[in-house]
């Protein structure tokens, strides 16, 4: 071990690094070296942020919001998003209750920093986003998986919920849409899972929603919505998803007010408040015509009916019908065992990897959602890049015996 290597903490050192952000790297690398990668492994739009939102930053630049915000958020966001959360998830916040952040991930990572102790446990439903797992262990607690795989749509039943909750459970975490199987729960589903968390007194709710304008049910519903579990459920949401506004750091969640001071609390020592006209955009984007959002969403829709019907016509992969987000999260594990005679595929990690040195398809191996059947595809590219990518994927697949 270097010395170098034995400054680091032992909490680094123990961190994984984001599958995601690794095969992106790896896209690159293959890129510098002349290959024409296409790169399936991001959850980013390929929208632009809407004229009218990047318009009202302009202009609160030019109206001097270049200083620092409250901890929590700008009133005018603030407000703006208790409003959107009664518009359109029936969910009664005041702003005290608010909390802006530099993006959704920083809520996650605000919440675990504020409600987990060493020996905690976080009930996780799986697959997950990358992110949850590390986050929980970074706070010192344990993630709990809660699985389901493809042929259920990756819904875990609510007796498998009910069975994962300990004495030690401080919350339940999971999104709908979700990431990265695409997956959304109804309203009878999610009222089953609130059923189950209101017979423990203790143990919170944490529902992430980034995906909430990207759903293709024409019903999206908050588990926060339920009377049973309303003071108990801190709702997650921001603007990168549904606003095209990734690079925008911007996230925001809504809970009881112990918990938002909590919250606060730890921002404050970490970045305090988000961008001034970064918040000054959000509360127009809110409050505006969505129509852009609308239209992007029936363009992802399109994709993945595009997507669905070519990996229809590869052997041994098997998809779910997913109704939200921009994912498809296919079982490949007929192929596991199989060869070319050169590279035998024992994983989703080996799959995935042999599609981007062979095919130049960046996938990201399943593994790190949970499930080391599957692989994630996003969809959010030109349909002539899906179409070519799965074309790739075909050929290079039909190789191995």
């Amino acid at each position: 071990m270097t010395a170098t290597h034995t400054l680091l903490s032992e909490r680094v050192q123990k961190l994984a690094e984001s599958e995601t952000l690794k095969m992106a790297r790896m896209a690159r690398e293959l890129r510098a070296l002349g290959h024409d990668v296409i790169s399936l492994s991001l959850g980013e739009p390929d929208f632009d942020t809407p004229d009218h939102i990047k318009e009202a930053a302009y202009q609160a630049l030019k109206d001097g919001y270049t200083k620092y915000t409250p901890v929590s958020g700008l009133p005018e966001l603030t407000k703006a998003i208790c409003e959107k959360f009664k518009r359109d998830n029936d969910l009664d916040f005041r702003p005290e209750q608010i909390v802006v952040s530099n993006g959704a991930k920083q809520t996650v990572y605000n919440l675990c920093q504020a409600l987990l102790d060493p020996g905690d446990e976080v009930v996780v439903f799986a697959p997950y986003w990358v992110s949850y797992w590390e986050i929980v262990k970074m706070a010192e607690a344990t993630p709990v998986p809660v699985f389901a795989g493809v042929e259920t749509d990756f819904k875990p039943t609510p007796q498998q919920l009910a069975d994962a909750i300990t004495e030690r459970t401080k919350f339940v975490l999971f999104s709908s849409p979700c990431n990265p199987t695409g997956t959304v729960f109804s309203r009878e589903e999610l009222k089953a899972y609130a059923d189950v968390i209101a017979q423990h007194e203790n143990v919170l709710i944490v529902s992430d929603e980034i995906y909430e304008y990207i759903n293709f049910t024409h019903e999206h519903v908050s588990i926060g919505s339920f009377p049973n579990v309303k003071d108990r459920t801190v709702t997650i949401n921001g603007f990168a998803k549904g606003f095209a506004m990734t690079g925008w750091r911007l996230g925001y969640m809504g809970g009881p007010k112990y918990v938002a001071d909590a919250c606060s609390k730890i921002q404050g020592q970490v970045t305090s408040g988000a961008t001034s006209f970064g918040q000054k955009a959000g509360a127009v984007a809110l409050m505006s015509d969505l129509t852009p959002t609308d239209q992007m969403r029936e363009a992802f829709r399109e994709r993945r009916d595009i997507v669905l019907s070519l990996l229809e016509e590869i052997p041994g992969i098997r998809t779910n019908h997913p109704e939200g987000a921009f994912y498809v999260f296919p079982d490949v594990s007929a192929y596991f065992g199989k060869s070319d005679g050169q590279t035998t595929i024992n994983n989703a990690d080996d799959f995935c990897d042999y599609v981007m040195s062979t095919a130049y398809v960046g996938l990201v191996s399943g593994a790190a959602f949970g499930d080391p059947n599957c692989f994630r595809l996003s969809y959010a590219a030109s349909e002539e890049q899906l179409r070519e990518a799965v074309r790739r994927m075909r050929e290079v697949l039909g190789r191995l015996k």
